[in-house]
């Protein structure tokens, strides 16, 4: 991830928010049910999520947010529009933290562990709701979440600079039923 944590607030290429504007709706994210839901179960596993834990910043390249072991969070500011965006990119990371707290020998150089957090946090935060997947142009009325989630989990495992495109299929293909029946700090997917 090719993102700068020293960014100046300046306008993001394509409209997207400033990271001061960006930083102001993480704030309001933080008060939303799900994300509180997620710090309070990320606490209650004994990782402390600090004031600094999330935070804006300016990327390059075309990624949304990200989630650094030992780092915490970043929100890709340039790439954000809405509220929603932001704190869609905060669960989604927030639930790759808590399989980092919770899981002792978690190795995101390892394609089987990054594929099963990459399908956890797909099926868990709501990335791929039909309504977000009939905005992003996918229009199928059956199997639609499924699909969404390899697609994505398929685009993040491979930018694993230690995952071919064949070792991610086979990694997700491998640990698709455990990872995606795993619901975990949820009692069911959301």
């Amino acid at each position: 991830m090719a993102a700068d944590p020293n960014s100046k607030p300046t306008s993001g290429a394509g409209g997207g928010l400033t990271v001061d504007e960006c930083q102001n709706m993480i704030q309001r994210s933080l008060r939303t049910p799900t994300v509180k839901f997620l710090k309070e179960n990320l606490e209650k596993s004994g990782c402390s999520v600090g004031s600094n834990f999330i935070k804006a910043v300016n990327c390059k390249g075309a990624t949304a947010g990200g989630y650094v072991s030992g780092g915490g969070i970043i929100v890709c500011s340039n790439h954000m529009q809405f509220q929603d965006e932001v704190t869609q990119v905060v669960i989604h990371e927030l639930i790759h933290a808590y399989d980092d707290c919770r899981a002792a020998n978690l190795d995101w150089s390892n394609c089987a562990h990054h594929a099963c957090s990459e399908i956890r946090a797909g099926h868990l935060s709501g990335d791929c709701h039909y309504k977000r997947e009939l905005l992003r142009g996918f229009l199928k009325i059956r199997g639609h979440e499924q699909d969404c989630v390899r697609r994505r989990v398929m685009k993040s495992v491979t930018a694993n600079p230690y995952c071919s495109e064949a070792a991610a299929k086979d990694a997700m293909e491998a640990v698709w039923d455990i990872c995606y029946n795993d619901t975990k700090p949820f009692d069911r997917a959301p």
